[in-house]
């Protein structure tokens, strides 16, 4: 496991810390993302400072080239330190990262469509921690609605991209809103507003889009079983019984999303989904 990245207790030119960053990333991208903006915010800080500097008269008897160079290594080492702690810019960076890596998404009426990554950039392993973990929840919310359970992990699997994409509300934290469900038809619970993609007559656009927010993956199943279990617009979709292509295609029928490609995608990700474990 790779520790989370502490800009804090280092130089601010050791080298080492870009390495760190990029085997972070492959491990724990937000953990990586949170790195990534507070030294985005160093280098900020630093450019700051370093204006100021020039601002100031430097024709001193004390000043010289080296005096000037070991100034700028100060001030980049006063820039990190004052970044570890925050201004504020680290901050909104990530909240706005972390809206367009969930929102690289859209859909219609009922919820949000993938212009996910295919299913194949995400290792066998990935994929099966996330069937593991999810499995509980899809088989309890199948019992109570007959919703198939590789349906259900299929869709989350395809809007979430296996997890590692999920919806964050405005403060980072989790809106267990695998499905990309979208917060209308009445909903008045919690929402999240993220960038999303949306495809018009072939053609993507993005624009913001509201979408509902749960207190766990328990209700989020419970909410979608209901939601395709109960509402006549996906009849088609349990008419077909286990066929994976069926299923994908009805649902796309149906306008659960606007992605052209959902179908195909879907299936194939089904196609990948052991309930056995």
């Amino acid at each position: 496991m790779v520790n989370p990245l502490d800009t804090s207790a280092k130089l601010a030119l050791d080298t080492q810390s870009l390495e760190q960053l990029r085997a972070q990333a492959k491990h724990s991208p937000d953990q990586a993302l949170k790195a990534a903006a507070q030294q985005f915010e160093s280098v900020f800080l630093n450019m700051m400072l370093k204006s100021m500097r020039e601002a100031t008269p430097q024709d001193g008897m004390f000043d010289s080239e080296q005096t000037r160079m070991f100034t700028g290594m100060l001030d980049q080492q006063l820039a990190q330190s004052m970044a570890s702690r925050g201004v504020g810019l680290a901050d909104i960076m990530v909240k706005q990262l972390r809206g367009q890596m969930t929102g690289e998404q859209g859909s219609k009426v009922g919820a949000q469509s993938s212009v996910n990554v295919l299913p194949s950039a995400y290792s066998e392993n990935t994929q099966q921690d996330f069937v593991n973990r999810m499995r509980p929840f899809a088989m309890q919310a199948s019992q109570a609605s007959g919703v198939p359970p590789q349906l259900m992990l299929g869709q989350a699997a395809l809007e979430s991209g296996w997890g590692n994409r999920e919806i964050r509300m405005a403060d980072g934290s989790n809106s267990f809103n695998l499905f990309g469900i979208k917060a209308n038809g009445g909903w008045n619970g919690k929402v999240a507003e993220v960038m999303t993609t949306e495809y018009r007559n072939g053609v993507a656009y993005k624009q913001v889009e509201k979408f509902r927010a749960y207190s766990s993956y328990a209700e989020a199943f419970q909410d979608y079983a209901s939601l395709v279990g109960n509402n006549p617009r996906y009849a088609g979709v349990l008419q077909q019984g286990g066929d994976v292509a069926g299923m994908a295609q009805a649902i796309q029928k149906a306008g659960y999303a606007t992605d052209p490609k959902y179908a195909d995608k879907l299936a194939s990700i089904m196609g990948k989904i052991d309930l056995t474990g």
